[in-house]
Order: structure tokens, then C-alpha cells, then sequence
């Protein structure tokens, strides 16, 4: 057993690391190097949708890699076409790009639309995007993403964006009328790093009619709020519209490393051989991973159960939270919860974890909960008791 969180010097700082490393992990529980147990109310960031240790994708997992890891898109992998096809029936869409992140998945849309207007006729697309979006950390992503603490350093970054305020259609008119090459939106039907910021039914209908009606790509990023953390499959489902192009990853592979970019209507066959490629996207192993999270979330109603989890944590919250100044909403969607607060509180990621509780703070001042969606009644129960003195504490120290 490991019984040091020391970091080698040979690491890149890229990262400002908590002071903490598990060992092992069952369900929604983890346990560090010292032996503490925490409740997880992060699930690695809504990449551990089937909790910790889960014996079906264990299986699935090792017996894949006794047979075939890798053998790269140079030949068909059986087990890519297999998720292609289970994948694409879930979100109605007719073709699939695998890769290894968000971020990749993100940057195959963005190409994925300049190419579509390429051959419109338009050399130069542009897409648009949202006011506090994120979308990674590639150059192309991170000029899609709203964040200016994370771009600086980094020099002029790719153009092609044209940036509007969440949920206002009045903008993207406007957007329209004074940029003829935009070819797509790109957003986030619920944003995660954002501050779980959901935009309404009505909008996003609007919306998809304005696209279509304009010849645009309608591009979700479902990277956060896909794959079941919403309640439904997918967090654009709830409006009951159909994208063009859908990025996936996070909570596809249950923790390998997987991203897919779907297609469907005017995006589908956009791109053909030599426009993009991957080495590693959709081998084997993390394939068989995906299929077993599906099948896994299908077999065990995880869609219904996250649901549930989600409506019991945040009336729990509102209830033990009640008339507690500084708090301004508690919102979200299935286990895609936000309590924002009034003040900074990026400290009660410390204060929480020292109580056992993994928790993380986007945005400055929203506490964000992203748990398994395997969590028992109990441990939902739990997460939100044992959170809410923590917060009510903090707003009323002065």
C-alpha cells in the first residue's frame, strides 16, 4: 500500500493538488493513504458514474485486457463499432468519432463544423459560443471556453468564436446579422464548470428551430451533464430537441480515458478519411469499459435512480439550509447540483474534506456536487446533512 502523498519534483505543476491521495474505493466511498474514508461527492469529476470498484466493469475490464488492448484505426476494432452503434441509438444519432477526452471530442466538433461550412463555400466558419462556457484546454477549446484566468500566458489564441450572453436568443440574432459565416452554436445545455447554469426548455427549442432554419450545426457539449447525470441519457433530452453534433466523455468510460463526437442530419458524413484521426481513440479496452457502463446503467435503472438522488439531496439542502443568509439558489438537475453562494468559498473544499466529505467550488462561489450515480438513499441522505452545517457555518463566520 502506498503510505505517502509526497509528490515527486518531476512532475509538472499543472496542477494545484489537494493535499490527499486515495488507495482503493467501494461505491461512493473512497479511502486515502492514511486510511480515511470519504464520502465522494465529486465521482472524479462525473467520470465515476458507476461509483468505485464496481465488479462488472472490473470484470469487463480485465478480461478485455487479457485479450486485445490496442491496435490503433488502422483496421476495424469490434468493440468500437459495437459502442458505435449502442451509443448512436441512445442519442438518435447516426455516426461516431471516438477519441481520448472532452477536450478532443470538443475539438473534432470544432473542425467537424469548419468543415461543414468549408464545403458551403464559407473558408472561414465561425461558431458560437457562450458566456461562461468551458470546453477544454486545447488551443481551439480554450478559446471556446469563457475563462480568462485560464487563457492567460498563452498568446493569441484561434479566432473563429463569436461569444454571447446563456440563454438570450436576442444576441444570436444579433450575432447573425453581423457575422454571415457563422455556421454553428456550440453550448452546453447545463454547464458544469459554469456554475450549473441550465438553460430552459423553451430556449433551447427556439433555438434548434433558429439552426435549422439558418442551415447552422446545433453542437451540445454533453461532456458533464451526459451519460445519465442528468436523469436522462443525455442533459439535451429534457428539452426533447435532437442536436446535430454531440460531444461526449467524463462518465463514458467509468474512468478510462474515452471522448466521442457524434453526428447525425447536416453534420453526418461531414468528414471523411485524412480529416481527423486518432491513435488511441476507441480501442478495444475502453470500449468494453463504455458498453459496460451502459449496459450497466440500463440493467440497474441508473437513469431513474440519479433522479431521485438528485431531487432528495437538494430538497435536503433547501430544508437544512433554509433562511440561511448568504445562500442565493440551490438548483440543478439530477446529480448535476449548484448551491451558489454570495461570498467566495473555495476554502470549503477543505473544511468539507476534512470531514470527510470530497466536494469541489467552480465559478468562486458555487459549491459543486457530482456524485456517483450508483449513491445509496443513505449516503445522498448523508451528503447533504453533513454538507449544509459546513456551509451554514462558513456563511455565518465573519
Amino acid at each position: 500500500m502506498i503510505a505517502s502523498i509526497t509528490l515527486t519534483d518531476h512532475l509538472m505543476k499543472t496542477y494545484s493538488r489537494q493535499p490527499i491521495a486515495f488507495t482503493h474505493g467501494q461505491g461512493a466511498w473512497l479511502w486515502s493513504t492514511d486510511g480515511k474514508k470519504y464520502l465522494d461527492g465529486l465521482a472524479g469529476i462525473a467520470v465515476n458514474g458507476l461509483g468505485h470498484n464496481h465488479p462488472k466493469l472490473v470484470k469487463a475490464i480485465a478480461d478485455q485486457a487479457a485479450r486485445l488492448i490496442h491496435t490503433s484505426n488502422l483496421y476495424g476494432i469490434v468493440e468500437q463499432s459495437a459502442l458505435a452503434d449502442e451509443v448512436c441509438r441512445l442519442s438518435n444519432m447516426q455516426e461516431a468519432f471516438f477519441c481520448n477526452s472532452g477536450a478532443e471530442a470538443n475539438e473534432a466538433a470544432i473542425k467537424l463544423a469548419r468543415h461543414y461550412g468549408y464545403k458551403r463555400g464559407i473558408n472561414n466558419a465561425k461558431i458560437i459560443v457562450m458566456e461562461r462556457a468551458w470546453h477544454g484546454r486545447t488551443l481551439a477549446t480554450l478559446a471556446a471556453t469563457d475563462s480568462e484566468k485560464a487563457k492567460v500566458g498563452f498568446g493569441e489564441l484561434p479566432g473563429g468564436f463569436v461569444r454571447v450572453p446563456y440563454k438570450n436568443m436576442a444576441a444570436i440574432e444579433q450575432a447573425k446579422a453581423e457575422n454571415p459565416e457563422i455556421q454553428a452554436v456550440l453550448l452546453e445545455v447545463l454547464q458544469g464548470e459554469g456554475g450549473i447554469n441550465i438553460a430552459d426548455a423553451d430556449y433551447l427549442r427556439t433555438l434548434r428551430q433558429f439552426c435549422s432554419d439558418n442551415g447552422w450545426l446545433l453542437m451540445i457539449d454533453e461532456v458533464q451533464s451526459g451519460i445519465g447525470r442528468t436523469g436522462k441519457w443525455f442533459g439535451f433530452q429534457h428539452a426533447d430537441i435532437q442536436p446535430d453534433v454531440i460531444t461526449l466523455a467524463k462518465g463514458l468510460g467509468s474512468g478510462v480515458p474515452i471522448g466521442a463526437c457524434l453526428a447525425a442530419g447536416p453534420a453526418y458524413q461531414v468528414m471523411g478519411p485524412g480529416s481527423h484521426g486518432t491513435t488511441f481513440g476507441g480501442g478495444p479496452l475502453v470500449s468494453v469499459a463504455a458498453l459496460t457502463t451502459l449496459q450497466v446503467m440500463a440493467e440497474e435503472g441508473l437513469l431513474e435512480h440519479a433522479t431521485a438522488m438528485g431531487q432528495l439531496i437538494r430538497a435536503t439542502l433547501t430544508r437544512e439550509l433554509a433562511g440561511v443568509a448568504g445562500v442565493r439558489e440551490i438548483r440543478g438537475r439530477g446529480l448535476m447540483i449548484g448551491i451558489e453562494l454570495l461570498k467566495p468559498c473555495a476554502e470549503l473544499v477543505a473544511i468539507a474534506r476534512d470531514k470527510g466529505l470530497i466536494i469541489n467550488v467552480t465559478r468562486d462561489n458555487v459549491v459543486r456536487l457530482l456524485p456517483p450515480l450508483v449513491i445509496q438513499h443513505e449516503e445522498a441522505e448523508l451528503l447533504a446533512t453533513e454538507l449544509a452545517p459546513i456551509i451554514r457555518t462558513f456563511l455565518q463566520t465573519p
